[in-house]
């Protein structure tokens, strides 16, 4: 089927839609993943009714594409600026079926706050039980730089107290709220309190388990670390595009490059990915 063209809360959208029945969203600002319902109707990402859509601020939910810096570990705004940029999507004659791919390019806007030169590109891929982005950036400069980066992925959850996260135990983890690094002793990871870990990423792909069934959630051994983040209630209320309830209905879980930035030297190119599958 036809890629679509579409307006979502006064902004430029593309969406995707398999002759299933299941369909993926996707803003052109910061080549943000919407949303993505399989067939059967649920909706598996959490994208905040409060989220601001004015082209300028990121959004809350779906997935935010953190580039070429993650949070606050450097000198540009939290988490980049590639979040808060108008991409372009590629003809879709260049895209594989089932594909739609975006592109952010150095411009007059990305070299006043980074002066590097770069094409990044998200490519999204939607299958029957599946949704997998995939961020390739290139050095197209003359000079070798430096980045960090997530694909920040708000996984919705019917009720948070009800749903647990498989396959970190064991994993080093660093406890952002407590600042305390150990190994994850839990065979599974529940919430309900504000919960902020970056965990080295295990090979084998965790599993998001709730009533309405569990998502698999893999990514590329380029992608070192995963976090693991939710609000919690007295965190959710002081964040203003976010419900005060609505951490109940959330869970991110980030395939992400924290700790050990990619250094790309020019002409070369780098790909991570996160691959999200219901089982």
């Amino acid at each position: 089927m036809p890629l679509q063209t579409l307006d979502v809360r006064g902004q430029p959208a593309v969406r995707l839609t398999l002759s299933e029945g299941s369909t993926c969203t996707i803003a052109l600002h910061g080549a943000h993943v919407l949303g993505w319902t399989t067939a059967d109707g649920v909706e598996r990402l959490y994208l905040s009714p409060d989220a601001v859509f004015d082209g300028r601020a990121a959004l809350r939910g779906g997935v935010p594409v953190c580039w070429p810096q993650f949070n606050q570990r450097g000198p540009l705004a939290k988490h980049g600026f590639a979040r808060n940029m108008p991409w372009r999507v590629e003809p879709q004659d260049v895209v594989a079926s089932g594909a739609v791919r975006l592109v952010l390019a150095d411009s007059d806007a990305t070299r006043a706050l980074w002066p590097h030169g770069f094409r990044a590109t998200l490519t999204v891929t939607l299958t029957p039980q599946g949704l997998r982005t995939a961020l390739d950036v290139v050095n197209t400069g003359a000079d070798p730089w430096s980045f960090t980066t997530a694909l920040h992925t708000y996984l919705r959850v019917d009720e948070i107290a009800e749903a647990r996260l498989e396959g970190l135990q064991g994993a080093a983890r660093w406890d952002a709220v407590r600042d305390v690094r150990h190994p994850e002793a839990a065979e599974a990871l529940r919430f309900g309190e504000e919960f902020d870990s970056v965990y080295a990423a295990p090979a084998a792909p965790l599993r998001l388990v709730q009533p309405r069934g569990t998502v698999e959630i893999a990514q590329s051994a380029s992608c070192t670390e995963t976090v693991v983040w939710n609000p919690g209630p007295a965190l959710a209320a002081k964040l203003s595009d976010l419900p005060d309830d609505g951490w109940r209905h959330m869970l991110c879980v980030e395939a992400a490059r924290i700790d050990e930035a990619v250094l790309l030297q020019p002409g070369a190119a780098w790909q991570g990915w996160q691959q999200l599958s219901v089982r």
